[in-house]
Formats: C-alpha cells, structure tokens, sequence
C-alpha cells in the first residue's frame, strides 16, 4: 500500500536581522499551511507538524524533506506547500533563460534558492509523485504597479486595503530594496549555494513532480485575510473533496476563479507521469 506524507511551511515573518530590518509581515501564510495540513490529514496523508514562521528556517526545512526523501519509496507521494514571500537572487549558474534570475522561498532565516529545491527533489527514489503547491510571488518588480493599475474596488476586493499604498504589505513578495541589500551583505552566502550546486534544470530527478504555484514567474501573489488568495481559491474549488476532477482540471477551475493579472502556473520537472497528471489530487 502507498503511503502519502505531507510537509507544510508557512510564514507570517521573518527574522529582521536577516533581512536588512525588514520583518516581511503577511496576515494568511500560517493558515494557508494550517488549512494544507487538515486537507492532507483528511485525504489520509501522514501529516508532519507544520512548520510557522520561526520554525521554518533553511535548516529545519532542508532536514524536513530529507527525512521524507529517506521514507517515501516508489509509488508514495509527497504532499508539499508552502506560503509565504518569494524572492529573487542574480542566476550565476545559467539555468534562467528568460530575466537571469534564480526564484527563492524567503524562509525565517535566510532565502532557499531553487536550485537548492530541485537538489533536494533529487534525494527521493525512483517512482516516487511529489505534489507542489507554492503561494507566494516570484517577481520583485511588478508590486509597485498594482496600485496605479487596479482599480479601488478590485483592490478593496483582492487586499482588503484601506489604502492604496498599503497593497505592497499585502502580496507576498521581499521588496526590491531588501532583496538588493540583503544581497549585497550576504552575497559571499547566496553565491556559494549556486556554485556548489547543479543548476536546476541540469538536476537529475527520478521522482515525477508536479507544482502548481500561485502566479507566474512575472507575477505577484496576494495574501488575504484568511488565506492568500490562490490558497483560497484552490480550496474552494476543492470544496472538501467533492471537487471530482484530475490534477490538471484543478488547475484549470483555479486558473478560471482567479484575476488576470494572478495566473497559477502549472508545472511538470523530474519523470513524466501522465497517470500522476491524470489522477485525483491528494490521492494516495
């Protein structure tokens, strides 16, 4: 019988001190992996505690899915998520065709790189189904805009923001000032990660992974009240497991509830599995 484990991390800060002052508040990343871990308790997952805030630190993360690695073998599946800010760092292994840099989760305690994530993907046995969700941004340069481009209604809807400036508090992404001085200080770190590792889409993974993240590569991610705004729409589609549709169609109902300028991506890294895609999300 396959067994299904499941590893939620979700932050509502961060350490000041390792983010040049800034505490990278958000009101919805601990509930997001909260909500993540019933769903996976109910769907029959072995739930691990979620890590929040504090706990979510590189380290901590890093032995979290090393663990799993060493537990799943062919044909279990790995249920992972993950809310909380993203950030960018410069791509020093070429792996980024497209703005030349590397994606980060903004972890408690420094950023982990992508590279880092796919090397860690790499650890787990052939046969092995990872399914990712990740809410948070991946650009650090479209926040900014939104104020002058959304109107007051979709923002009141999207931020609940008493006030247009205030809309930069409430997408999950590290300002572009702190990532350029977080960068400068500890660049010697963030350079050594990429020199010591295989750039991404050059790491071998015998696993079959699918992510479904909560915009695109040049897109912001809002946070919510409850839940950021992809967690949320993601579980209203799920609609405590009624919804009766495959990964991909999941996707896709997702993809139709959301706002244009927020599209979840979809995609597929290590071995194809087209009976993974085809199957019912969270199935074990």
């Amino acid at each position: 019988m396959a067994t299904g484990l499941s590893v939620h991390i979700g932050l509502n800060q961060v350490d000041p001190a390792a983010y040049d002052g800034w505490s990278g508040e958000l009101g919805a990343g601990e509930q997001d992996a909260v909500d993540m871990a019933r769903l996976a308790d109910a769907a029959g997952f072995d739930v691990t505690d979620p890590l929040l805030s504090a706990a979510a630190t590189a380290e901590t993360v890093t032995a979290t899915l090393e663990a799993a690695a060493g537990r799943l073998a062919e044909g279990d599946i790995l249920f992972l998520s993950y809310a909380g800010h993203g950030g960018q760092v410069p791509d020093l292994n070429h792996d980024e065709t497209g703005d030349r840099l590397d994606e980060t989760w903004v972890l408690y305690d420094r950023q982990l790189v992508d590279d880092e994530l796919f090397e860690l993907f790499g650890k787990f046995a052939k046969g092995v189904r990872i399914w990712l969700l990740s809410d948070s941004c991946h650009s650090g340069t479209v926040a900014g805009r939104l104020a002058e481009t959304l109107s007051a209604q979709e923002l009141d809807r999207r931020f609940r923001t008493v006030e247009p400036e205030e809309v930069g508090r409430r997408i999950r992404v590290m300002p572009q000032s702190v990532q350029s001085a977080v960068y400068r200080r500890d660049r010697d770190a963030y350079d050594r990660i990429q020199n010591t590792r295989t750039a991404k889409d050059l790491t071998r993974i015998d696993a079959s992974v699918l992510k479904i993240s909560g915009c695109q590569d040049n897109q912001t991610s809002a946070d919510g009240i409850v839940n950021g705004l992809f967690t949320g729409t993601l579980l209203e589609v799920w609609r405590d497991g009624a919804f009766a549709g495959s990964y991909r169609g999941l996707h896709r109902e997702v993809v139709r509830r959301m706002p244009p300028d927020q599209t979840p991506d979809f995609v597929q890294a290590g071995v194809a599995n087209p009976a993974f895609v085809r199957q019912r999300p969270f199935t074990i």
